[in-house]
């Protein structure tokens, strides 16, 4: 790692920023218990760094239970366009001493920060702020309980005036698709520079096979998993009766 900054660091001279992964891609084999990427860089000066991993952006539903009749059942639904469906934050610094609550909003940093379209309730019904939040904060919190989604802030470490790195923790249960790494550069108060690097997280191996298989020709695999459904317990059967 020392040896790859190094390297560049003479380049980190004409530009403010410059950082890199150790790996732009991760993959999921059968066995994946999840992972971690060291991201590391340099400045051309003094400042701090904060490093924004998301991805990928879909449509999110917000389910709120009542209880109906003794029973609690799913009632209220909110869907939230563009939502990331993995967020993570390092900084070198506490976010509220770093940038202002407007710089924050502008470049999404923090989950509080995070610009989450909702699209209303279900049936097209017309939600409240306050329900809105209430269903932001049930989504913020359905991602932390899943570790998609961390409130804790990552530590960006300085080695030397210059020279950064942080690690970005991944879990067993992340998303396949296409990530974005940002890293900021911030100084008094403002992101004076910014590097966007792209990440993939993809499914390999026959596991990989698999899941396009039985995405691709559902109905056969249907039939295959009846069929291997049945043979098993023909078997099961045949073992005991002896």
């Amino acid at each position: 790692m020392l040896l790859a900054l190094f390297a560049f660091a003479p380049d980190a001279r004409a530009q403010p920023l410059i950082a890199d992964l150790s790996s732009h891609q991760i993959a999921i084999t059968a066995g994946f218990a999840g992972t971690e990427l060291l991201l590391f860089g340099a400045t051309e000066g003094e400042g701090d760094v904060v490093v924004l991993v998301r991805g990928p952006e879909s449509d999110a539903r917000v389910r709120r239970k009542a209880r109906v009749a003794g029973i609690w059942i799913n009632r209220d639904e909110m869907r939230f366009a563009g939502a990331p469906a993995f967020y993570r934050v390092a900084a070198s610094k506490p976010l509220a001493e770093l940038v202002p609550q407007a710089v924050r909003l502008r470049h999404q940093i923090g989950t509080d920060a995070l610009r989450l379209m909702p699209l209303g309730l279900q049936g097209g019904a017309d939600a409240s702020a306050d329900e809105i939040a209430l269903f932001r904060q049930g989504f913020v919190r359905n991602k932390e309980a899943q570790k998609l989604y961390d409130a804790e802030i990552g530590r960006v470490a300085f080695l030397g005036p210059r020279l950064f790195r942080t690690r970005i923790q991944f879990p067993a249960n992340v998303p396949t698709g296409a990530y974005s790494v940002e890293v900021l550069l911030v100084r008094q108060g403002q992101v004076v520079a910014a590097q966007t690097t792209p990440m993939f997280v993809n499914k390999v191996g026959i596991g990989a096979d698999i899941y396009d298989f039985a995405h691709d020709r559902a109905a056969i695999y249907g039939l295959i998993a009846i069929f291997l459904a049945v043979f098993a317990g023909w078997a099961a059967g045949a073992v005991f009766r002896k």
